[in-house]
């Protein structure tokens, strides 16, 4: 009879495994110090109702899409170079972020305004971050998911486990952090900061700690440039059953683009002036570090296709649950602990984190198993497009949905906040609601037709 393993033997992994878990606890920590507010701070800039939602999508589509080429990268010229690059990239992307406000003279309003009066001076080195950190970020996940991969010493299993519970430790330590320190100071540019000083702390780790694993750059495996990259992009399409998958599966990333556009704006412009939007979402990484061993025991067994579908169903309802305070006495701004509004808002980001438990973990079993036989590493390569199409449309979608229908006939209150029709509030959850369901039937009926393919 085999010994168990002591808990030394088990967790044993080499040292750059450990190191690259630090460094995207630190890189994720920055990047979830800002993502909360993003919106928020770009609407007070004076991009108006659209443009904040709209290049807030941009961002997280570069974050998602540009991976595709950022890991052919990274194989070429390493990891540990590359990470670096990526580290500098990142803070030069925050410290534009907020660079209007620390050297451009800019002040932030007390609530975004309908129309764009933010001149080249915003606009500029705004677009310049988000391309920095698009950038940045797209280097980091293949990277360290790279050296996970190189570095389990045959237990991928607990060994991606631990590296998906480093993010989210990342995510709830900088949103923390984040709250603490612009509550302190009293300013929202301050999370720039606090995004700035955890990508610097990446960069510390990657050069005093971080070495390449073995074979991080291989000079036996083909270098494909990125026209290559590219035309691997149209291959994978030429499979009609893929991408079916992914636009029907890119409803479910749509919605969750909702909790950094559609909630955000929500809040801040109707239920409370200065929303702790960073520890409202943490609720997000908290649901998953809690509940997902638990989910994973009792659900693990479910059909990749099956475990998609209900997680996409669940996100779908977790907007429904909005509609709730509209009609409650005294409204979204009633208090319980927190205004309702706000309330059924983090119960709303809870939620959603068990659809990620169900959906996120199961796609890029589900996108393997679609691929032809001998092709599953090409296939899996991109299997972030979903994620990076629900991302860009969500932006001004989500905008369009909050202005156009959630506030149609609103009316603004002597602080600022406005007063929503419940009618039309509530029409605009449940048509995030109805999209999230009908996405999950479009995999349903997705999944039925595959199987009379087969």
């Amino acid at each position: 009879m085999t010994p168990e393993p002591s808990f030394r033997e088990k967790y044993r992994f080499p040292a750059s495994y450990w190191n690259a878990n630090l460094t995207e606890l630190f890189e994720r920590a920055a990047y979830y110090s800002m993502a909360s507010f993003i919106v928020i701070y770009l609407g007070r800039l004076g991009l108006g109702d659209y443009w904040p939602s709209t290049l807030n999508g941009v961002l997280w589509f570069l974050v998602y899409f540009l991976p595709i080429l950022s890991g052919t990268i990274a194989d070429q010229i390493g990891f540990r170079r590359s990470l670096l690059m990526a580290c500098v990239l990142l803070v030069g992307g925050y410290f534009l972020m907020g660079y209007p406000v620390w050297f451009g003279g800019q002040t932030l309003a007390l609530q975004a305004g309908k129309e764009v009066t933010a001149g080249l001076g915003v606009m500029v080195p705004v677009a310049m971050a988000i391309v920095l950190i698009g950038i940045g970020g797209s280097f980091v996940k293949p990277c360290i998911a790279g050296t996970v991969q190189r570095t389990h010493l045959g237990k991928a299993t607990l060994a991606f486990a631990i590296f998906y519970m480093v993010i989210n430790i990342g995510s709830v330590f900088g949103r923390l952090t984040a709250f603490f320190v612009r509550t302190k100071l009293g300013k929202l540019d301050t999370i720039f900061v606090v995004s700035m000083v955890a990508a610097v702390l990446a960069f510390l780790v990657v050069a005093l700690l971080y070495r390449d694993p073995e074979s991080a750059v291989d000079p036996a495996k083909p270098k494909r440039s990125v026209a290559e990259v590219l035309l691997g992009i149209f291959k994978v399409l030429r499979s009609g059953r893929f991408t079916m998958f992914m636009v029907v599966s890119s409803g479910f990333y749509f919605i969750y683009n909702q909790v950094y556009n559609v909630l955000p704006l929500y809040v801040k412009k109707t239920v409370e002036l200065s929303p702790a939007m960073d520890l409202y979402t943490m609720a997000n990484p908290i649901t998953i570090v809690l509940f997902q061993l638990l989910i994973t025991k009792l659900f693990g067994k479910l059909p990749p296709i099956k475990s998609i579908i209900v997680g996409t169903a669940i996100i779908g309802l977790s907007m429904l649950i909005n509609v709730a305070p509209l009609f409650m006495a005294g409204g979204v701004t009633a208090k319980l602990l927190l205004p309702m509004g706000s309330l059924f808002v983090v119960m709303t980001v809870a939620l959603i984190a068990f659809g990620e438990l169900f959906a996120s973990s199961r796609l890029y079993e589900y996108i393997g198993s679609l691929a032809p036989k001998g092709q599953e590493g090409l296939f899996l390569g991109y299997a972030n497009l979903p994620m990076a199409i629900g991302s860009l449309v969500g932006g001004p979608a989500g905008a369009w949905l909050f202005n156009k229908v959630m506030c149609a006939g609103a009316v603004t209150q002597a602080d600022g906040l406005l007063k929503l029709d419940p009618k039309a509030a509530a029409t605009g959850w449940i048509i995030l609601t109805l999209f999230g369901l009908g996405s999950a039937f479009s995999l349903w009926i997705y999944n039925r037709w595959l199987q009379k393919q087969a």
